[in-house]
């Protein structure tokens, strides 16, 4: 406890320096001088001193990532990380500068600056479903030039590779991938909210890698009214085993705070990346981080092994063994945008493209060899990605186009969209298969794709409408069950047998003998201790068991369970929020034994008697009519109205335990042009006219389309009343 008495003296103290409580900043030997360049002394930049990257040696390279929970501002600190080293150019270079004189009280050099320090943050965000969610959901790189005291070469000047990473759970592979490129991660916490479910993760990613980058612990958003820095810290570095507090670094991406103590960070603490032990110095192994698809072809992130990658040069792929030759059209660095520069050195990162027609060739981890080489390959190493990076996707949907004569360009653009989303798996591209993707009387041929999470499926379906213009409904999620077929007296089974279930259409018939398994996982849930009953209610309410809480401090409680993950991913999120009024957080993890036993039904949505396959979904018994009840109530709602009527029912086991249904419209026959068609007298006139109205509804019923959207489908995925 004294320990912490003493530190919070010295933090309060660093506070004040930052200007953040008030008070006269306290000096600091932070110099502008640190990063103008020797020869003329302008600021420092890659725009302006292309020529020095070429002399900067393996040893002054520093490969490192943001990480952290969502919105805990990675992609704003990256931002003003770029700001400052001048990859935004020479005018937003000196505003950082001028920003970090007033932080620091220092001098600055004689150059003119703008006054307003806290104007819209460009953040590295490019992709339109990035902007208009404000979440990160695709990694981006970018190379920087920055002077430190502990480069060695003769320039004095350290060559910074960046990663922006998502930080919600579903781009999770995104975070691991990153993390195994680079020697330093720097974690990001909240000052307002500390530690979240998705901090506890990324830390654990860091831990779990073979060789773990060094990691740099900070605070962001320390400017706000609600933050508590001297709290997060201390409760951080419990929680963290962190054993000087005080190493935590002060940040803020609004007022531009403790850029320059990230960076001195990065270049101090992070290890510049190993040379292999087998280098010779013109063997060429360029390993592919990453590769999106562009009006240009494809387009590769790599990072330079060792050797030298030229423009012109004939390269192949390591694994094909050369049997393919391409050559080199065009390569240079990220800034983040593509800064061509001809060539690149071992150490190094950069984009090239090589006239690639198959995208699946450049899937991250792909090695590129120089082709002239490529009979020595077995001769020298060729790294490869840990097999625990390779994507699995833990829920299936098909998606169909809204106009079923556009299957094939939506073909197409998947196989972009693959290219730059390894949580992608598209398992059949058949539109003539059989099951959900092929889509019955109300959807036209689709895809069946694998998914990382609900978030994944519906920021893809965006991305198909804004990069590619194509409309399409992505029906509900489904996560695989693990089916064992029982010998019984009525079937041909004479030994169990066990089939995993990825489509509903293969679920068994009624009257089979079988045991169900559904996946399970272990569900980490961080909120406030005053919702800690509502939380566990919730978690009872979803089947979780083995439920564990532990406090993080006197405000926050860790809850974990194993949950079924069918219930996981279909509204548990949204009601997590809504119990805990915004302020819980979800992460997950496999489970282990990863399944287990239940008693569940498949219910069939049928409308107007015809099976709606893509409506299908699975639920307990025991929830089985409410939720059904539920889902038709909804359907009644979303689905347009139609000149006849439409039945909607679900049925379990042949039987039908929930219906509703929707009026059609009708004309008034009685009446036309305003004034009576039908006088006074015998009533059975009207009759006739009403009857034969009646018969052409009941015609238009059995022959009429119903037609489905987006939102009939997601009242599928949340069941709750």
């Amino acid at each position: 406890m004294r320990s912490h008495y003493r530190f919070y003296g010295r933090f309060l103290g660093r506070l004040r320096s930052r200007n953040l409580f008030e008070r006269a900043p306290m000096s600091s030997s932070f110099s502008v001088k640190k990063n103008v360049r020797k020869d003329n002394q302008h600021l420092l930049s890659i725009l302006n001193d292309q020529d020095i990257i070429s002399k900067i040696p393996l040893e002054d390279i520093r490969n490192f990532c943001f990480i952290a929970h969502v919105d805990h501002g990675k992609s704003s600190l990256a931002s003003r990380v770029l700001e400052l080293t001048g990859n935004q150019g020479q005018e937003a270079q000196q505003v950082a500068y001028e920003a970090a004189r007033e932080m620091n009280n220092v001098e600055m050099s004689n150059h003119p600056v703008a006054k307003d320090n806290k104007e819209k943050i460009e953040l590295l965000d490019t992709l339109s479903v990035e902007k208009e969610r404000g979440i990160t959901v695709k990694a981006s790189a970018a190379t920087m030039l920055y002077s430190h005291p502990s480069a060695v070469g003769p320039e004095g000047v350290l060559l910074l590779n960046m990663v922006d990473t998502p930080g919600h759970v579903d781009f999770g592979r995104e975070v691991s991938r990153s993390l195994s490129f680079v020697q330093g991660a720097v974690l990001l916490l909240d000052a307002s909210q500390g530690i979240q479910a998705q901090t506890w993760s990324v830390y654990e990613k860091v831990g779990s890698l073979p060789s773990p980058p060094e990691l740099i612990v900070a605070l962001t958003k320390v400017d706000l009214d609600a933050a508590r820095p001297i709290h997060v810290a201390l409760t951080v570095s419990d929680w963290l085993d962190i054993e000087d507090p005080d190493s935590i670094l002060i940040t803020s991406a609004r007022n531009r705070t403790g850029i320059v103590e990230v960076l001195d960070a990065v270049c101090r603490q992070v290890p510049p990346p190993n040379a292999l032990e087998d280098d010779d110095g013109v063997f060429l192994r360029a390993q592919v981080v990453d590769s999106w698809y562009d009006s240009r072809g494809v387009n590769c992130l790599v990072h330079i092994i060792s050797g030298i990658l030229k423009e012109n040069d004939r390269i192949s792929i390591a694994h094909d063994n050369g049997k393919q030759s391409f050559s080199v059209q065009e390569l240079g660095i990220m800034l983040p945008q593509s800064l061509r520069t001809a060539a690149l050195r071992r150490g190094q990162m950069g984009y090239v493209r090589f006239g690639l027609k198959d995208p699946r060739q450049a899937q991250p981890g792909t090695v590129l060899v120089s082709s002239k080489e490529s009979y020595n390959i077995s001769n020298f190493i060729i790294p490869k990605l840990p097999e625990s990076l390779k994507s699995t996707s833990v829920l299936y949907a098909s998606v169909h186009p809204m106009d079923s004569d556009r299957f094939e360009e939506l073909s197409q653009a998947v196989d972009k969209l693959v290219l730059n989303d390894t949580g992608l798996e598209v398992a059949r591209t058949s539109g003539g298969a059989i099951g959900s993707e092929r889509g019955g009387p109300f959807l036209g041929p689709g895809l069946k794709i694998g998914f990382q999470g609900l978030l994944h499926a519906d920021v893809f379906r965006q991305r198909l409408l804004d990069e590619f213009d194509i409309e399409a409904i992505i029906t509900p999620p489904k996560v695989p069950y693990q089916v064992t077929y029982l010998p019984s007296k009525n079937s041909k089974i004479k030994d169990p047998y066990t089939v995993t279930i990825e489509d509903l259409n293969n679920w068994p018939n009624a009257g089979t003998r079988f045991k169900i398994e559904e996946p399970v996982v272990e569900a980490c849930i961080m909120a406030p201790q005053k919702y800690a009953g509502c939380v566990m209610e919730l978690i009872k309410r979803k089947r979780g068991t083995g439920l564990k809480t532990t406090p993080i401090d006197e405000d926050v409680w860790l809850f974990t369970a194993r949950m079924p993950w069918g219930d996981i991913v279909t509204d548990f999120h949204d009601e997590l929020k809504n119990v805990t009024a915004g302020m819980g957080s979800l992460d997950t993890s496999e489970a282990h034994p990863p399944s287990q036993e239940a008693d569940l039904w498949k219910i069939d949505v049928t409308l107007n008697g015809d099976i709606v396959e893509p409506l299908a979904f699975v639920c307990h018994k025991d929830v089985a009519q409410s939720e059904a009840r539920v889902v038709c109530k909804k359907l009644q709602e979303v689905l347009p109205r139609q000149q006849f009527v439409i039945v909607i029912q679900a049925t379990a086991g042949g039987k039908i335990i929930a219906s509703e249904r929707i009026k059609a419209y009708r004309k008034d026959v009685l009446t036309t042009g305003g004034s009576k068609a039908v006088g006074g007298g015998d009533i059975t006139r009207k009759k006739k006219l009403l009857e034969k109205q009646k018969r052409g509804k009941k015609r238009q019923q059995s022959s009429g389309k119903v037609t489905l959207s987006q939102a009939a489908f997601n009242s599928i995925i949340s069941r709750s009343s």
